[in-house]
């Protein structure tokens, strides 16, 4: 049986949103590129004591703590991950699946340097391995997720059902909340769907997983123009 890495949450709204979890492999494939970022950029640092001296040591320092500490950061808080992990169509974001914060993302950075312990990430080695979402202690300590993006666009089709006209004349704004449900329908919980539906029971006359459908049907007819199928 293939491991299941599909964590799936419910957001307030109401939406389930299914997250995939990134394991050691895909994330120390994307370490390894950014490290052969940084070493690049290291390299070419080099070059600042060769035109400024002494300042230019005392500025290599500084950028290479900079580049050690904040390169992370910035790019998983200003872009959802570092080059490295977006090359391997990964990101980062907090437990409830929203974009990381800047406390969040040094929090999970910053305890790097016990996950290396005692060599080569073997703390944190050993804490992917050990629950399921494949976090390391920076990641447990700032309640963080590595996930693969979704590259595929929100799917906003109207599940077709046989059309149904509206039993009464509603305003064009009226019309169009009907459709929004309908579009949004795949992406609500089965108990979020039913609870939309039921705000509109003087309408479908129906309760439930009927009124629900009701409102698909409704929604198919108002998309055709009020035309039969």
């Amino acid at each position: 049986m293939a491991l299941d890495t599909i964590r799936a949450l419910e957001t307030p709204e109401g939406i389930e949103l299914q997250l995939q979890v990134a394991g050691p492999a895909s994330r120390a494939a994307a370490w390894l590129l950014d490290g052969l970022i940084r070493l690049l950029i290291y390299a070419l640092a080099l070059a600042l004591p060769l035109h400024f001296g002494d300042m230019g040591w005392g500025m290599l320092l500084l950028l290479y703590f900079l580049i050690t500490w904040f390169y992370p950061v910035l790019f998983e808080v200003f872009k959802g991950a570092t080059p490295g992990k977006k090359w391997f169509n990964l990101c980062v974001c907090h437990d409830n699946g929203t974009p990381i914060g800047w406390q969040a993302s040094m929090i999970r950075n910053l305890l790097r340097a016990a996950d290396f312990l005692p060599f080569f990430y073997g703390f944190g080695l050993v804490a992917m391995l050990l629950n399921r979402d494949f976090k390391r202690l920076g990641d447990l300590a700032a309640g963080a997720l590595v996930i693969y993006r979704n590259r595929e666009a929100p799917d906003y089709q109207i599940p077709a059902l046989r059309p149904l006209p509206l039993p009464l004349a509603l305003a064009p704004s009226e019309q169009r909340a009907i459709l929004e449900f309908a579009e949004r329908e795949r992406r609500l919980s089965p108990a979020r769907q039913i609870e939309l539906a039921d705000i509109l029971k003087d309408l479908t006359r129906q309760g439930g997983d009927k009124g629900r459908e009701q409102l698909l049907r409704y929604a198919n007819w108002i998309q055709r123009g009020g035309e039969e199928a």
